[in-house]
């Protein structure tokens, strides 16, 4: 194989405290007003104190970090993009006062919004950059946004008084389904005291989910080979990762779901054995572009009888939309349309 196409793995890849003491000192000055003239808690204004945000304190369990919210956060971060167009999807764009390392073009309902909220880095921002843009929340994709060895760990924010979350997908090594996604969505709804428009938004995708697989009803399920990148050996995504139920529902059948991992190597010698008939070649930054991909694929002697190679079925899936978040109900439906083109006509 040439040794000029080397594609790196996929990238799986305080002022909070001062919110918090004001918050005390506003209660033991509301609480010395009620003790001394019997009137109303009030603040320093005069006006009666706020009540409490509907559904808070809300306490959330998030891969080891369990955290309180007395309120929704109203200045959040997102690092990586797919955490971005989640929050988007929520209609919480005037929450977010930055965002980093966009992996792929934004969906089209989301752009203009996404435009509109600055962007910190190309990659993963450092902890002073974030920091800088005072947020009371930082919400990661990939577990790399919390790297400890970048000065970003979940307890550093936390010392700085900032609360994080991470993508479920990134908290062990399990299974990645569809649930995952729609879950990941009711809890960010709910952090953000949104709740409503979390429920309404899985219900659509849901909606979305079904009519592509009325669409795709008893057709034959296509064998598809995953590409990520590689070129040694074919990294590829195995049978716990979220692709492959994007490709089942599709109506595909991913050829590597005997792999027992998220993402994995397999042989050429499998590929070529378990002859796919479509390609799904997975389309994010710094991993050789989509056209490379193919080159390399179809220059390679050894798989020009690999029924997908020999008639050049190939189907382009942006990384973003395999990752927990609200793209994948919409990657079934691509990806449906490359398998069963028939059916959409």
């Amino acid at each position: 194989m040439p040794g000029s196409l080397q594609f790196p793995p996929s990238p799986r890849p305080s002022h909070r405290r001062a919110l918090r003491a004001a918050a005390a000192a506003a209660l033991v000055s509301a609480l010395a007003a009620g003790c001394g003239g019997g009137t109303d808690p009030a603040g320093e204004d005069g006006k009666p104190a706020a009540a409490p945000a509907a559904g808070f304190p809300l306490t959330v369990d998030n891969c080891g970090t369990r955290t309180t919210y007395d309120r929704p956060p109203a200045r959040a971060v997102t690092i990586h993009q797919h955490p971005a167009e989640l929050m988007l999807a929520l209609g919480l764009k005037d929450r977010m006062v930055g965002t980093a390392f966009p992996d792929s073009p934004v969906l089209p309902q989301y752009e203009q919004d996404f435009k509109a909220v600055k962007q910190l880095a190309q990659k993963e921002p450092s902890f002073e950059t974030v920091v800088n843009a005072e947020p009371d929340f930082v919400y990661g994709g990939y577990g790399s946004a919390f790297a400890e060895k970048e000065g970003r760990s979940r307890k550093a924010f936390a010392d700085a008084g900032i609360d994080t979350y991470l993508n479920r997908e990134y908290c062990g090594e399990k299974r990645v389904s569809m649930e995952d996604a729609y879950e990941e969505i009711r809890t960010i709804g709910g952090i953000f005291g949104v709740k409503d428009r979390a429920d309404a938004l899985v219900a659509e995708l849901r909606a979305r989910v079904e009519k592509t697989g009325k669409a795709v009803e008893g057709a034959p399920a296509v064998p598809v080979f995953v590409y990520d990148s590689g070129d040694k050996a074919a990294f590829t995504a195995g049978g716990k990762s979220l692709g492959t139920e994007i490709i089942r529902l599709a109506g595909g059948r991913n050829v590597f779901a005997d792999l027992d991992k998220v993402f994995g190597d397999a042989s050429w010698e499998q590929v070529v054995e378990r002859r796919p008939e479509v390609i799904a070649i997975y389309d994010y930054a710094d991993a050789g572009s989509v056209q490379q991909k193919k080159d390399f694929l179809l220059s390679q002697p050894a798989l020009a009888d690999v029924p997908a190679i020999r008639n050049k079925r190939f189907v382009v899936v942006p990384l973003t939309a395999t990752l927990v978040g609200v793209r994948p109900p919409y990657a079934v439906e691509d990806l449906a349309r490359g398998l069963h083109p028939e059916r959409f006509r």
